[in-house]
């Protein structure tokens, strides 16, 4: 990640964009269950979010940095924080309630990891477990943003047909000119 774009991650103009108009959807969503797997969390606002309102959350980052610093910062709490590559995170099947990823696919290097990680969190949930994800398009003011930085947004032409590939059902997408959202359930 470019450090213009980390810094925007720990910012307080990004932590009011998800106060703002993030938490609404996930509430929307109704109940998240009890222990919540959040793929991806950077600098941990997100995680802010999601651990105020369910008894556990399970954060997997990737980036070696920013693991450390967010298990210091939430040590002691109901977080735990993983340092792992989530679509291959050795973590138990049938364990979460809900699983969930907020702008972090599209810093996958490749469209087939997106599907790899589908899987693996199809894999995760318990029967009846949701999947959330809020991500950007293609769009030439993102592209600029992540100058430097991996950019590979998710293909949301076959996003439905892939969710299901994986193994969910009823797959819900919205899609704005600058994101997309989209939900689906484990059966």
């Amino acid at each position: 990640m470019n450090d213009l774009h980390l810094q925007f991650l720990a910012s307080p103009d990004w932590a009011k964009m998800l106060e703002t108009d993030l938490l609404p959807w996930i509430l929307q969503a109704g109940d998240l269950g009890d222990d919540v797997l959040e793929i991806g969390p950077g600098p941990g606002l997100t995680t802010d979010i999601l651990r105020e309102r369910v008894a556990h959350v399970t954060a997997v980052e990737l980036d070696d940095d920013l693991a450390a610093k967010l298990a210091e910062r939430l040590k002691n709490t109901n977080v735990d924080v993983v340092h792992a590559d989530a679509t291959k995170s050795g973590l138990p099947s049938d364990r979460f309630s809900t699983a969930a990823s907020f702008s972090m696919l599209h810093h996958m290097p490749e469209q087939r990891m997106h599907d790899e990680l589908f899987a693996e969190v199809f894999r995760m949930l318990r029967p009846g477990g949701r999947f959330f994800v809020a991500d950007a398009v293609d769009h030439e003011l993102l592209r600029e943003f992540h100058v430097d930085d991996i950019f590979v947004p998710v293909d949301t032409d076959t996003l439905d047909e892939r969710l299901e590939a994986a193994g969910f059902a009823k797959p819900e997408i919205e899609l704005t000119e600058y994101e997309v959202r989209f939900s689906a359930t484990k059966p």
